[in-house]
């Protein structure tokens, strides 16, 4: 956190439930050419068709009247270009690309706004928050289903969150801490900017464009409001047993140990969402009881990419476990496997190279506490598919499998399975879940 964004913090912290009136002088031409360098200098170019190095190329020239056009509020926001990518269950994820301009500008007014909300935000929300992570979300909800007993869960989804989000309603929230007029104004543009699809422009009256730098923290805002605080301080208290909550942007799960607090909550959470102009998907919203009998129904949920059950340790203690969820892990496979099957002409050493990152970015991901077994799938099933098309490649004869196997584990060795998030200083029997496991001496071409 930068000098700048530590003074915001402290005053956001010294008039607490306050609004702040006066922000935007903290956005100066140094604020926004740091702002400028932390954008991804490889992403795609906006409507204006700039990328990121001839924008860069021009800062020092065109960063001084953007600042000046955007405290005259002279600046209109440009139209948003959007563009479709695949999600994990074959369906497209709406895109927004802004400018290089709006992107150095959305990133300045973020910096600015965001550790005001930081004060006020829960320590259960996790999604887009600065030192906040998809694993730390997952152990918070390891520790509270495993050590306090939550063994119900309601497993929520929002549908079309983010673009769902009431204008009117995210007005109403952010004043209650951004009076700030220059910087209100700038963010009503960008709720209104016309979005570019096909030729044609439309003027959205809801939502945030998914891809803006500021949307992430406007979804917060609007959820903290509307299920943060409403849970914890008005629900909470009138529960007869324990209860948890925990967010991750649109993506949340509540727990309870006891199935009548699961249901009382489960009637009026979709009135809740209706008022605020949202809605809970009816068929993808349920309550879950771990560890019952598999016949009687619902007995894990997916949450973050990972599948959660509730399974015995060592010591026959019931442990809150994961798994990669099946759709990911298929999906993955097939993105795999289409860029192999795309870069197989390159040189054997650089296909391998190139492979072993993506390798070894699966197991930053899902190399954790109880899912050693699913990485190791995932290395076992890539060896495969790399093995099925060198030998289209280079001919069957040339690449059996022992030879194959030489390849990949002595002469360029692929990355064996790693697990890098471990939660055994949370496991309540102090036990090392792996240690033994025959599966961390066969993993990664044992045998076909």
């Amino acid at each position: 956190m930068s000098t700048v964004e530590m003074q915001i913090a402290e005053r956001a912290r010294k008039h607490k439930g306050e609004a702040l009136l006066s922000l935007q002088h903290f956005i100066t031409e140094g604020m926004m050419m740091e702002s400028l360098k932390r954008l991804n200098r490889d992403s795609s170019s906006g409507v204006d068709g700039k990328n990121w190095y001839e924008y860069n190329a021009m800062a020092m020239e065109t960063i001084p009247e953007l600042l000046r056009q955007f405290k005259m509020g002279e600046y209109k926001a440009p139209h948003i270009r959007r563009v479709y990518i695949p999600k994990g269950d074959g369906k497209q994820r709406p895109l927004g690309i802004p400018t290089i301009a709006d992107k150095v500008l959305q990133t300045s007014v973020k910096r600015v706004i965001e550790p005001i909300y930081e004060e006020d935000f829960k320590d259960f929300s996790y999604g887009f928050r600065p030192g906040r992570s998809v694993h730390q979300a997952v152990e918070y909800m390891f520790r509270e289903v495993t050590l306090k007993g939550m063994r119900y869960i309601i497993d929520a989804d929002i549908k079309d969150y983010f673009g769902s989000i009431n204008h009117g309603m995210l007005r109403e929230f952010l004043d209650r801490r951004v009076k700030d007029g220059v910087i209100r104004k700038m963010i009503d543009k960008w709720l209104k900017a016309g979005i570019l699809e096909e030729g044609k422009i439309s003027y959205p009256t809801d939502g945030t464009p998914q891809g803006g730098v500021i949307s992430p923290l406007l979804g917060n805002i609007y959820l903290h409001y509307v299920l943060d605080e409403w849970f914890a301080e008005e629900i909470q208290p009138r529960l007869s047993g324990k209860s948890f909550i925990v967010r991750y942007a649109d993506d949340f799960i509540l727990g309870f140990s006891s199935k009548t607090d699961a249901l009382r909550v489960m009637q009026v959470l979709p009135k809740r969402f209706e008022k605020y102009k949202l809605t809970l998907h009816p068929d993808k919203t349920k309550i879950v009881e771990l560890g019952k009998d598999r016949e009687q129904g619902n007995r894990s949920f997916d949450f973050l990419g990972f599948t959660h059950y509730l399974g015995k340790s060592r010591k026959g203690k019931l442990v809150l476990m994961r798994k990669t969820n099946k759709k990911k892990f298929t999906a993955a496979l097939k993105r795999t496997e289409d860029w192999i099957s795309k870069q197989r002409h390159e040189s054997l050493h650089e296909l391998l190279a190139r492979l072993d990152v993506k390798l070894r970015g699966h197991y930053a991901f899902y190399g954790i506490t109880f899912n050693y077994h699913g990485i190791c799938r995932f290395y076992d099933q890539v060896l495969r598919i790399l093995h099925k098309w060198l030998c289209r490649k280079g001919g069957r004869s040339k690449w059996n499998w022992n030879r194959f196997k030489l390849l990949v584990t002595e002469w360029d060795p692929l990355t064996r399975p790693k697990l890098y998030h471990s939660f055994v200083s949370a496991n309540p029997n102090n036990e090392e879940p792996y240690a033994g496991n025959p599966l961390v001496r066969v993993c990664g071409g044992a045998g076909r």
